[in-house]
């Protein structure tokens, strides 16, 4: 704004506020106006119609008996229509706004709880809204936007509930374990189960399988060399399938010296200690 021979110059955006003889005369908008002092008019000062921003910062506390600080960002301003209310009314606007917001403020959040303050905060905001509104009005401003921009607990309070969160969280973290390791152990048995299951059946088949061996092999022999008996061809293949026995374990790497009996009455006592051994076998299995 400039003044130069009785003329003054409003800026866009600004109005001006002339008074003769110390009362209001007239609201000067944007652009070149003449102001003839020695006539008794002056320049009162000047008004800013662009919308101006508070941050308020309010201490409470929550009805859990938790001290918060509130943090709200008012955006408001002048009404040109209205700028004489808004010029000569208040002496101190963000002073105003300020007391207005501490009171929607602590007379709102004691009612709620830690996370019903949070869950809630906008409508806390439109609560101090509408109350600012209502009362700045009068006094020729207009209430823009109301946010809550930030509630902070106090530092202990903000510890225990991360540790709180984190028990929670390591506790779900812990079921989930144990649930898997269960699962597992689980399925494990199931597949012993299953595993040795087969392998009974396998040496069920492997054992049905050799005595189907011994049956055809004791017809055929008894078929083709007349004269023999079943005992006979019994104790022949008993004593073949023995000597087989040794020679495998005498290939063996890792195996040890055997002694056997050697002579031919051995070779009877042999039958006979294997027949009798297989025979107790099969009385003990029944």
């Amino acid at each position: 704004m400039g003044q130069s021979l009785g003329c003054i110059l409003v800026n866009q955006s600004k109005v001006a506020v002339r008074e003769h003889f110390g009362k209001f005369d007239d609201v000067l908008g944007p652009g070149c106006h003449c102001l003839p002092w020695c006539f008794g008019y002056k320049l009162a000062g000047e008004l800013s119609l662009r919308v101006q921003q508070l941050d308020v910062r309010c201490e409470t506390k929550t009805k859990d008996n938790v001290f918060v600080t509130v943090v709200a960002s008012i955006q408001y301003r002048a009404l040109a229509e209205k700028a004489a209310d808004a010029f000569y009314k208040l002496s101190n606007t963000k002073g105003q706004i300020q007391a207005y917001v501490f009171d929607v403020i602590r007379a709102s959040v004691p009612k709620l709880d830690l996370d019903s303050t949070f869950l809630q905060k906008n409508d806390i905001a439109k609560a101090v809204e509408e109350e600012l509104e209502k009362a700045m009005s009068a006094y020729g401003f207009e209430i823009v936007q109301t946010l809550i921009v930030d509630i902070e607990p106090d530092v202990q309070v903000k510890r225990a509930m991360n540790e709180i969160n984190a028990a929670a969280r390591l506790r779900v973290a812990t079921n989930e374990k144990a649930e898997a390791e269960k699962i597992l152990q689980i399925k494990q048995a199931e597949g012993e189960a299953e595993s040795k299951y087969l392998s009974g059946l396998g040496m069920a088949r492997q054992r049905q399988a050799i005595v189907d061996g011994l049956r055809d092999s004791v017809l055929a022999f008894s078929e083709n060399v007349p004269g023999t008996s079943a005992k006979d061809v019994m104790d022949l293949v008993l004593v073949t399938q023995y000597f087989d026995t040794m020679k495998e374990i005498g290939a063996s790497s890792k195996s040890s010296a055997v002694f056997i009996p050697h002579g031919p009455g051995a070779v009877k006592d042999i039958a006979s200690q294997i027949r009798e051994g297989l025979l107790q076998a099969n009385d003990v299995q029944k």
